[in-house]
């Protein structure tokens, strides 16, 4: 029952940063998933695995999976690195490819 603690990435389809600034405690999967001979829907037998626990703060989660004894892995989180640009980059004489016709 090890426990991932982390903050999680933007999603690809979003350009704000709305639900990255919040630490997430899940679960490992304890059993793989399975798939229904039927439908084929994908199903799993561990209910842990439907938990997400939200926090402000890193500290709160690691003191939460220490306080009920759960194991643990933090996960620390990928920033990426800002270059800064301006309007007069569009113009420069030295592009490798025209931004125009």
């Amino acid at each position: 029952m090890l426990a991932r603690i982390y903050k999680p990435a933007r999603n690809a389809m979003q350009a704000g940063k709305a639900r990255t600034k919040v630490w997430l405690l899940e679960y490992e999967p304890e059993t793989p998933r399975s798939l229904d001979p039927l439908m084929g829907w994908t199903s799993s037998d561990d209910m842990r695995s439907q938990i997400q626990i939200e926090f402000d703060t890193r500290e709160e989660a690691v003191a939460y999976a220490e306080r009920h004894s759960i194991p643990y892995q933090v996960f620390e989180p990928h920033s990426p690195a800002l270059r800064p640009k301006s309007y007069s980059e569009n113009f420069r004489f030295d592009r490798k490819i025209p931004w125009s016709h």
